[in-house]
């Protein structure tokens, strides 16, 4: 099925509320995967996905009203059909309010997480509304303040002259480099409001917890003291807003907008032409016109697009800054890059299906350029070791199944390539780096998609509710990892 007239879609050129949360059916999986190819100009958030749903499949999308009708009408109503989801659409003309002013008072104030208060708070942080950009900052002062946290300055600046700032929480006060073995990251999707939120206020509560000698719960999710301590024993760094000039843009303008705003590239008049998706920057295939089936578009080489991939692999300062914190932390073992909005924990490889048969069919065999990428075939599938693939299924499957069991909401574990491919992104370069290069530690990359599909604005209800799910989740990750081994023994 092929649809002949393409509609342009250009979130970033329209407010939120022009745009409708809607949903491809499809009876087969491979029919989505065609409908995606046939139409990589709509906005299936960070990257399709395609979940089950009773004797179908669905894929999420945000269309215009004027597109929801010409899909009405173009597609075969017998094979693929479009739905607009109505109580996702009303949520969103509800949006959590974006902070005013700075509760933390220039870092007078450190933050208090949701883990150690009881449920009758929640009202008051869903009225105080998600973090504007400063109060990210703020927020980090306040934590260095009360539990004397050490922050870091990536050396990078953005476009517009902002600082990407870090922290590094240990049960020790004195930080020794090596011994930080669980990277987190969020921001990186400008739109994907609450994420720097989420981060923020699970450090606050390790922090909080460890100081009070008390333990944390999520819902109907409890973890002990002892479970603080052993998840600040095995060393935190984090970037809560790897993307602050985006964030900053689109809290101001609510136009959905999900790149950074570097215009080198722009086209003159066009304003979604500004800017580089960071999430397709990242040195794994970032040439994808080269490494992959010429039937697949992982990532845009139009700068309009919102996946256009930059000028070349760290091209951006702000993927940048992501690199930089390996050479600073070289013993990083463990990473998220947390995102919305799909209700997925995402695990590599993103390229292509993973196989542990064949090691040459393998991202850096050149002998593969041009094969890679077509999900359904058997020409080409990634190559994983044995052991990380099941390690690394056992640890979606664990952290998803606590963000499950906090109030109910549907969390899935997959691999990330699911219906369509992606090159250049933040997990997969992670994952990446030891199979180039065996004197590198070891990093198992993952991204964490918390809330509902295509719903990047959340609700304040959904924001109190998505800072719960994922920080239980972050909790389930490193106790995790703590089990499944935070070292990398052939590289010690």
């Amino acid at each position: 099925m092929k649809v002949s007239t393409l509609l342009s879609l250009l979130p970033t050129a329209a407010l939120a509320h022009d745009l409708l949360s809607v949903a491809f059916f499809a009876k087969e999986k491979t029919q989505l995967l065609d409908f995606v190819s046939d139409n990589e100009h709509i906005d299936y958030g960070c990257r399709p996905v395609v979940i089950p749903s009773n004797n179908e499949h669905k894929l999420h999308a945000m269309l215009t009203e004027e597109q929801v009708h010409h899909y009405r009408r173009s597609l075969d109503a017998g094979a693929i059909r479009v739905e607009t989801l109505d109580h996702l659409n009303k949520r969103q003309t509800a949006t959590a309010p974006i902070g005013k002013g700075d509760r933390f008072k220039g870092g007078k104030v450190a933050p208090r997480g949701l883990g150690n208060q009881k449920p009758d708070v929640y009202g008051s942080y869903q009225r105080a509304g998600i973090l504007n950009a400063d109060e990210v900052y703020t927020a980090l002062k306040g934590l260095e303040k009360e539990y004397g946290l050490e922050l870091f300055k990536a050396p990078y600046k953005t476009f517009e002259g902002n600082t990407v700032w870090g922290g590094v929480a240990n049960k020790a006060e004195k930080i020794k480099k090596g011994k930080q073995h669980i990277y987190f990251t969020s921001g990186i999707h400008a739109r994907e409001r609450g994420g720097p939120d989420n981060l923020i206020y699970f450090i606050s509560d390790l922090l909080y917890a460890n100081k009070h000698r008390k333990g944390l719960t999520y819902g109907n999710k409890t973890y002990t003291n002892s479970d603080v301590k052993k998840a600040l024993g095995a060393g935190i760094v984090f970037i809560p807003m790897t993307n602050p000039d985006g964030v900053r843009h689109d809290q101001a303008n609510s136009n959905l907008w999900r790149k950074n705003r570097n215009p080198a590239s722009s086209v003159s008049g066009i304003n979604a032409s500004v800017g580089v998706d960071l999430n397709r920057n990242f040195d794994f295939l970032w040439n994808f016109t080269k490494h992959f089936d010429p039937s697949v578009s992982p990532a845009s080489t139009n700068s309009s697009s919102q996946a256009f991939y930059g000028t070349a692999p760290f091209s951006e300062p702000e993927t940048r800054n992501m690199k930089w914190v390996y050479d600073i932390f070289p013993k990083i073992r463990w990473f998220i890059d947390v995102h919305s909005a799909a209700g997925t924990l995402l695990y590599s490889w993103g390229d292509d299906i993973n196989q542990s048969n064949d090691p040459k069919q393998s991202q850096f065999n050149p002998a593969y350029d041009g094969k890679r990428g077509v999900v359904n075939d058997t020409l080409y599938r990634e190559y994983i070791e044995e052991e990380d693939w099941y390690n690394i299924e056992l640890q979606a499957n664990r952290t998803t199944a606590a963000m499950v069991s906090v109030g109910g909401r549907t969390y899935v574990p997959q691999q990330a390539v699911g219906l369509y491919p992606t090159s250049g992104a933040s997990d997969d370069w992670a994952s990446s780096r030891w199979y180039g290069d065996k004197k590198l530690n070891k990093v198992h990359g993952y991204t964490l998609e918390f809330g509902y599909p295509t719903n990047f604005y959340p609700t304040a209800e959904e924001y109190v509710q998505n800072i719960i799910d994922t920080n239980a989740g972050f909790m389930e990750f490193i106790l995790t990892a703590d089990e499944i081994g935070l070292k990398d023994e052939r590289n010690e």
